[in-house]
């Protein structure tokens, strides 16, 4: 059977159903994995703070790069195992430091993952996060020179994908924390960490993903399960290290991609929140005519098709009617011959 590259997005900070927490959406991925036979996602979904897990059937890109790949501006390349470079921002206590180089070891001890170096910025990196209207995580970083700077030294290390931990310790327990951590609220920290990911991949077109180096907080006794995950470690590096252990390679469409590549010509369908349809990926699968799956996963926007009236989006109740839609389309099966009512050929004759 066929292959279906299949992109499946669940937007970081705007608090989604499912996909809003601590790698909740892995369990959809890994349906819509098993049925496209080849999708294509980002950390926020596969990221559980100490828990995530490789399957051959996702590949794990970062969301700036997914967006060059939705735009037929990059193809990726299966690896067998990727190098990995650590970034950590020079703000970090030294115990916090020490908590994370443990879980580098760890992962290269009993996972076999190729953590092969790592560099402390020059500086702090200078982490500011907000949280707008209670609608969206948001952030910026006030030295990005420090952290391109540290990347170069990993790339020219001979590092091929990069971890950053970034100091987070300000960003202290307050209302809208204990709001996430009870499944009622934002991601706060979220939109910073996206900043930061999307700067390394825009100037060093590496593969990588960002883990937050936070100060332990006290137990709270009502968490929410989504957001579990984030709760029994001291780190939330781990899964980071594992998702980019065998992450795709970027490369350049214009470098003739490679019998085996995954090419975004190849791409059929893109999955994203119903509420969400306003991000550069699912607007460039519009313009290319792919067939967008919106599926009804509540958030913070509604972001939906009044705003683009697009033909081909497929409105669909959860993921496993998504993974459904995915698996009739890799075998070839209209997907108007199983619902009912049944429409007739009669009533489409053209005059």
């Amino acid at each position: 059977m066929r292959l279906s590259p299949t992109i499946f997005i669940v937007p970081t900070g705007i608090s989604c159903e499912i996909g809003g927490f601590a790698g909740d959406a892995l369990p959809a991925a890994k349906l819509l994995g098993a049925a496209s036979g080849c999708l294509i996602t980002h950390p926020n979904v596969m990221n559980a703070g100490s828990l995530s897990e490789i399957d051959e059937n996702i590949n794990y890109v970062e969301g700036y790069s997914l967006d060059r790949f939705a735009k037929c501006e990059i193809c990726l390349r299966k690896v067998s195992q990727q190098k990995i470079g650590i970034i950590f921002d020079a703000g970090i206590e030294h115990d916090i430091l020490v908590r994370h180089l443990q879980v580098a070891d760890a992962c290269k001890a009993s996972l076999g993952i190729n953590v092969d170096s790592y560099v402390i910025t020059d500086s702090s990196i200078g982490v500011q996060c907000n949280y707008e209207g209670q609608k969206m995580s948001s952030g910026i970083i006030q030295n990005p020179k420090t952290l391109i700077e540290a990347g170069k030294k990993l790339i020219n290390g001979g590092s091929t994908a990069i971890a950053i931990v970034a100091d987070f310790s300000n960003q202290e327990s307050n209302h809208y924390v204990d709001l996430y951590r009870r499944g009622k609220g934002v991601d706060l920290i979220s939109g910073g960490e996206a900043v930061i990911s999307h700067l390394i991949s825009k100037y060093l077109q590496v593969p990588c993903a960002h883990s937050p180096a936070l100060k332990p907080i006290d137990i709270e006794y009502e968490i929410d399960p989504r957001a579990a995950a984030e709760e029994i470690g001291h780190t939330f590096l781990p899964s980071v290290l594992i998702g980019l252990s065998k992450a795709p390679d970027l490369v350049d469409i214009k470098d003739y991609p490679l019998l085996g590549d995954i090419n975004p010509h190849e791409v059929e369908s893109i999955i994203v929140p119903s509420g969400a349809l306003g991000g550069e990926t699912v607007l460039a699968g519009m313009e290319r005519g792919l067939n967008i799956l919106a599926v009804k996963n509540i958030s913070t926007i509604n972001v939906n098709n009044r705003f683009f009236n697009y033909e081909r989006l497929i409105e669909v109740e959860n993921y496993l009617e998504a993974a459904g839609i995915i698996l009739a389309l890799r075998r070839g099966i209209d997907i108007k011959s199983i619902k009912r009512p049944f429409e007739t050929i009669r009533n489409s004759r053209i005059q």
